[in-house]
C-alpha cells in the first residue's frame, strides 16, 4: 500500500487515476536512475582490451578496478541502506549520482593506472545508493497492487542500461577514444542527478524516526539482517553475481580465445543477452504477480541459462547462433529477477526495505570482488573454458538456494 495520501475532494475513480499517474511518475524517475547505474556497471567490459593496452597491464590488473568497485560497494552498501531509512532516499540517491559522475571523470582524465583503480573504488561508493534508495522509494510510494510490476520495470530499466552500453561505449570510443566514452557516461550521470533535483518532488519525504533508544533500533536492525532468511538471500545474490560476472565481463575475450569469435560478434551477442534480459524482466514481473511459486520461475530460468553457458564454453557456434543462444538465455535470465525481488520482499518487514535490500545486494558486490580476479586469472593462464564451468556451478547453487527456501506464512520469516 502506498504511503502517499491521495488528493482530497476527488471521487474514487479520480483518486485511482491520480494514484496511477503518481506511481507512473515515480517509476519512470527511479527507472531512469537505475538505467544510468547499469551504464556505470557495464562501462568497462566492452573496452576491457583497449584500457588494458592503454595502461600496458594484464587482464588481472584491469580486473582489479572492478574488484575495487565491488569492495567499496560491499563495505558501504548496508550503511547506505541505514542512511536511506534514516534521512530519506532522494538526497542519498542524488548524491550518489554526483559522486558517480565525479568518479568516472577522474577515471577518464587523471593519468596513471593506480588513479584509475582509485576512481573505480569511488565509483563503487556511488553504486551503494541505488538498490537501497530505489527499493525504499518504490516500496514507500507505489500502490501494493502494482508493486510487482514496479519492481520489474525498475529492473528492466537497469538491464536496458546495461544492454545499450556496449554499443554506446564502442561508438563513443571509436570517435573520442575510451576517455571520451567515459566522459559521456559522466555527463549522463550528472544529467540524471539534475533530473532528480528538478522532478524529485514526487518522491517520498524523509520519515521521522520512531521514538525509542537508538541502541535498541540498531540492535533490531542487526538481528534482522543476520536472520537466516536474509542471509539466504544474500547468498542467492552472491551466486547470481558470480554467474553473471562471467557472462557479462568475459564473454568477448573468452569467446575469442576459445573459438576465435570476432569481438564485434561477441559484443552483439552480449548486447542481445542484456537487452533480452530486460524483456525477460517485464515478462517475469507479470508472472511474479500471478504466482507465489517464485522458486519454480527461478528453476526454469536457471535451466536455460546453464544450458547457454555450457554451449558457450564447449561449442564453437556460428555468429548468428551465438547471438540467438545468448538472447534466449538472456530472456530466461531476466525472467528470474522480479521473483528474486519478491522473495526478498516476502521476508522484509515494513520500514526496512532500505537496509534489507542494501544488505542482500551486497551479495552482488561480494561476487563482484571475487569474479573479476578469478576469471581474469583464468584468462591470463589460458583457461577460458573454466570460466563457463564456474558459471554453471554457481547457477546450480543459486537454483538449490531458490527451490529449497522456506516460504513465509503469515508473519515475516525473520521474526520466527
Amino acid at each position: 500500500m502506498s504511503s502517499t495520501s491521495e488528493p482530497l475532494g476527488l471521487s474514487a475513480p479520480e483518486q485511482a487515476t491520480a494514484g496511477w499517474r503518481r506511481d507512473a511518475k515515480v517509476i519512470s524517475l527511479i527507472s531512469a536512475v537505475h538505467f544510468v547505474s547499469h551504464v556505470h556497471i557495464m562501462l568497462l567490459p566492452p573496452i576491457f582490451g583497449q584500457v588494458r593496452e592503454a595502461f600496458g597491464v594484464s587482464y588481472t590488473d584491469i580486473a582489479l578496478a572492478l574488484t575495487a568497485f565491488n569492495v567499496a560497494s560491499a563495505l558501504l552498501q548496508t550503511p547506505a541502506g541505514f542512511l536511506v531509512d534514516r534521512i530519506g532516499p532522494r538526497a542519498v540517491l542524488t548524491a550518489g549520482l554526483l559522486v558517480g559522475a565525479a568518479a568516472i571523470s577522474m577515471a577518464a582524465l587523471l593519468p596513471g593506472y593506480w588513479l584509475f583503480i582509485i576512481a573505480y573504488g569511488l565509483l563503487g561508493v556511488a553504486n551503494t545508493v541505488y538498490h537501497p534508495a530505489d527499493y525504499s522509494i518504490l516500496s514507500a510510494t507505489i500502490d501494493g497492487k502494482r508493486i510487482g510490476k514496479a519492481f520489474s520495470i525498475h529492473t528492466f530499466a537497469g538491464y536496458a542500461g546495461g544492454g545499450v552500453t556496449p554499443a554506446l561505449v564502442i561508438g563513443c570510443a571509436a570517435i573520442w577514444g575510451w576517455h571520451g566514452a567515459f566522459m559521456a557516461a559522466a555527463i549522463l550521470s550528472f544529467a540524471a542527478a539534475m533530473l532528480l533535483v528538478v522532478a524529485g518532488h514526487v518522491l517520498p519525504k524523509p520519515s521521522r524516526k520512531p521514538s525509542g533508544p537508538a541502541h535498541g533500533d540498531h540492535k533490531v536492525g542487526l538481528d534482522l539482517l543476520l536472520s537466516a532468511p536474509i542471509l539466504r538471500n544474500l547468498f542467492f545474490f552472491l551466486c547470481l553475481a558470480m554467474a553473471n560476472g562471467g557472462i557479462q565481463t568475459y564473454t568477448v575475450v573468452s569467446q575469442q580465445a576459445l573459438h576465435g569469435t570476432p569481438a564485434s560478434i561477441s559484443n552483439i551477442a552480449l548486447s542481445g543477452f542484456l537487452l533480452m534480459s530486460a524483456v525477460g524482466v517485464l515478462l517475469g514481473g507479470v508472472i511474479a504477480d500471478r504466482t507465489p511459486h517464485h522458486e519454480r520461475v527461478a528453476a526454469i530460468g536457471f535451466a536455460f541459462t546453464s544450458t547457454m553457458a555450457i554451449l558457450m564454453g564447449w561449442t564453437a557456434m556460428p555468429g548468428f547462433v551465438l547471438i540467438l543462444v545468448m538472447s534466449v538465455g538472456g530472456l530466461l535470465n531476466g525472467m528470474i529477477q522480479p521473483s528474486r525481488d519478491m522473495m526478498v520482499r516476502a521476508v522484509t518487514p515494513a520500514g526496512s526495505f532500505g537496509k534489507v535490500f542494501g544488505f542482500v545486494s551486497t551479495g552482488f558486490n561480494l561476487g563482484g570482488m571475487i569474479a573479476p580476479l578469478t576469471y581474469g586469472w583464468l584468462m591470463d593462464h589460458g583457461q577460458p573454458q573454466m570460466i563457463y564451468a564456474i558459471v554453471v556451478a554457481f547457477i546450480f547453487l543459486a537454483l538449490v538456494t531458490a527451490v529449497t527456501r522456506r516460504k513465509p506464512q503469515g508473519t515475516p520469516a525473520w521474526t520466527r
